[in-house]
Parts: C-alpha cells; structure tokens; sequence
C-alpha cells in the first residue's frame, strides 16, 4: 500500500517533535508499505529545521515542502499554515502521478488539510483519512479564549464539518469524542480511537547516560534520604507546574526531592519562583535529549503530571510524556480532571483534582507512604498496561485495519 501522510508538524528523532507520525510510518514501512510523509520544513515544535527537499529517514520518504518561520500564534503562524497548504495543493498532480497512493492521511492538528488531502485522495482513488490530534476550532476557543465568531475559528469550524462529511475513516487519539464529533455531522461507525504511544525500541537498549548536572543532583538528594519526584517535558501554563511549586512549599518538612527537567514558555518564570521563595526541594534543568529520559526516569522514585482545569479535556488526553513515565515503571502522581484517566486504568498511582496544591501536596505524601514496593508494584502494573495498549507496532496496525475495512467495501 502506497500511503500519503500530509502532517504539517512532522519530526524525527533527530529532528524532534512530532513523534507519533514517525513511528506510526516506521512501522508501516516494516510492514512492507511505502510511506511518504509531506510536512513544512518550519515548524515550531522542532528542535531542528530540515532543509526543503526530500530526503529518506528510516525507510520514510519526507518531503519538506518550504514555508515561512513565525513565533508564537499570531499571523506568522497562519501564514506558514497557508503556505504549506498552498504549495501541497500546487502539487496535487505531481503527487498523484509520481505516488499513486492508496491511501491519504490528512493529520495537520489544524483540519484545513482536509480539502488538500480530499482534493489528492479524489485523483487518486485513494481512501481518505482524518487523523484528529485535538478538536479544532474547539481548542483554542476554550484554551485560547478566541472568539468563536474569530474568522480563524469559522474557517476552522468549516473545515471539521467537511473532513467528517467526507472521510473514509476518522482516526482520533482522544477517547470520548463521540458526542462532539456527531453533533458536527460524523457518522460515528467511520470513528476509530488510536491513542498516543511509545516504541518498545527505545527501550529495549540500555538508556544512554544521563546528563552529569542531571545525574549529580539526583545522586546527592539520593545521599540525603529524599524520595525524588521527576518531572520531564514542557514547561507551560498547560502543564501546571505552578501547581506542582505551590505543593513544594507547602512539603518543606517532608523528605522529599522534585528535580524538573525541560522547557518552555513558563521556565524562565518558574525558576525565578524557585529562587525567589526558597524553594530548597525544587530543582530545575534543561532539556535532556530524549534518549535519555528513561536513565532520568529510572533514578527517580515517582513521577508527576499535572493539567489545568479546563472543559476541554472532557473529551479525554493523550499525553505523550505520560506514557514514558508508565513504561519506566514509575508510580504517578497524575494532577487531572478529565474523560479518561490512563493512570487510574492502570492502576498504576494516584490521581488528584486539577489545580490544587493542598491536593498535589496529599498526594505526594501518598505515594511516599506507601513505601518502595507498594510503588514498585503500581509501576509494574502501568508498564504491563502500556505494553498492551500504547506500543507503536500495536497502534499502527490498528489504524491500518481501520483503513482497510473500508478499502475491503
């Protein structure tokens, strides 16, 4: 099967996020499909831009189609989603004639690629699918504040009514979307749940070195008698690390150590918050590559996560760090209110209301009491939930016999 994957943000290992269409496209090579995936060579959530052109990454055929940098959200964004949509649709032809694919993915975030991938999919004869990584215009109207009556919001709303109307098949990562996607106009026998994952591979070796700042700081709270709390990913207002902080103060009699690694719009910010009040059991780094995020998670005693109360995660989370966190067999402190909760499912730590310190910080308390082999037991149990539901070789085959069903008629 010749497979288009149209996904404006996507990465690599050595190029950085986003990760799922990589891995979903490794395997699908392995399998013996051909997989070329079109994406902007400008993307904010890179580590490092590619140059435009194609060029082969692990048996995947990128094409990096040239578009714009920007900053932040405002009109330099837009204009790089335009442009990328602008230069594929100029390209539909050449597509069709030099790919032939049997199957087209649009799978951008936003859902304007939709009539980019429509447009192909009818040429070719392709089936046509519509990956969802959040509901857009819903998102940033009650992440953003936007005004639904935005233009960027109609066009959006526009958009998702016509990749639901015409689709072959819907693919969301988000579990309990069914209402939303109905009340849209989906005919919900074409909806599919793949959720976010991980590559066994990258655990399978033995995790590069940690970071020397990284690790010696962990080794001297370690000396101290401290549980260690890790915190590995994004520092922004989503993740509510200022939660996490306001927790730290209120357990400066516990012996307890959170070191945080990462970055983000709210580090600067956080670290001044750290310094400023004293906060002697908080330590924070930058990033470490993610190789070796296993070696920082094997070090630590438990892991945190936390999100913002907000209405849109009715419709469920997909977090990517916290499947990295269940596969290193760490007992979590998950800080949520949602429509699913994997670590609940899991059984494998606790769960406590969103945005609440006193409530972190009970948790936390917790997770120490129950002793080493208590969590042992709950990270064992959160790797074996993640071994049969969230590896990539699993998912990818799911999403193609989503595919297939309705290639078979």
């Amino acid at each position: 099967m010749n497979i288009l994957y149209l996904t404006h943000y996507a990465g690599s290992p050595a190029l950085g996020m986003e990760y799922r269409p990589y891995h979903l496209a490794r395997e699908w090579v392995r399998a013996g499909h051909r997989v070329r995936m079109v994406a902007a060579n400008f993307s904010h959530v890179r580590a490092r831009q590619p140059a435009p052109g194609s060029e082969t990454i692990d048996g995947i055929d990128y094409e990096w189609v040239a578009t714009p940098p920007y900053q932040g959200n405002g009109f330099g964004r837009v204009r790089n989603i335009a442009v990328f949509l602008g230069r594929v649709w100029a390209r539909t032809a050449a597509m069709v004639r030099e790919f032939r694919p049997d199957l087209v993915i649009a799978s951008s975030t936003y859902p304007m690629d939709i009539w980019v991938a429509r447009r192909i999919a009818r040429r070719s004869g392709a089936t046509l699918v519509f990956e969802v990584h959040d509901l857009w215009p819903l998102s940033p109207i009650e992440l953003s504040g936007m005004s639904p009556n935005h233009p960027f919001a109609l066009l959006c709303g526009w958009a998702e009514r016509v990749a639901y109307r015409d689709a072959d098949v819907v693919i969301s990562m988000l579990p309990k979307v069914h209402a939303h996607m109905a009340s849209r106009g989906l005919d919900l026998r074409k909806l599919h749940i793949v959720p976010n994952g991980i590559s066994p591979e990258d655990w399978a070796l033995a995790p590069a070195s940690l970071r020397e700042d990284v690790a010696a700081a962990l080794a001297t709270a370690r000396a101290a008698g401290s549980t260690l709390v890790g915190y590995a990913g994004s520092m922004g207002a989503p993740n509510a690390l200022d939660t996490l902080l306001d927790a730290a103060a209120l357990l400066r009699d516990v012996p307890l150590h959170i070191v945080m690694v990462g970055d983000g719009h709210d580090q600067a910010r956080l670290a001044r918050r750290v310094a400023d009040e004293g906060l002697a059991n908080v330590q924070m780094f930058a990033p470490i590559p993610k190789a070796q995020i296993p070696a920082f998670l094997a070090a630590v005693d438990l892991a945190y996560i936390g999100w913002q109360r907000v209405p849109i995660y009715r419709f469920g989370i997909a977090p990517n760090k916290l499947m990295d966190y269940l596969m290193a067999g760490c007992a979590v402190l998950h800080s949520v209110e949602a429509g699913n909760d994997p670590v609940a499912e899991a059984g494998a730590g606790i769960t406590v209301p969103p945005e609440s310190p006193e409530a972190v910080a009970e948790g936390l308390r917790r997770l120490i009491g129950l002793g080493a082999d208590e969590r042992r037991r709950m990270g064992e149990r959160g790797r074996a939930f993640v071994q049969a539901h969230h590896t990539y070789p699993v998912l990818a085959r799911r999403f193609l016999d989503a595919c297939r069903k309705v290639a078979a008629g």
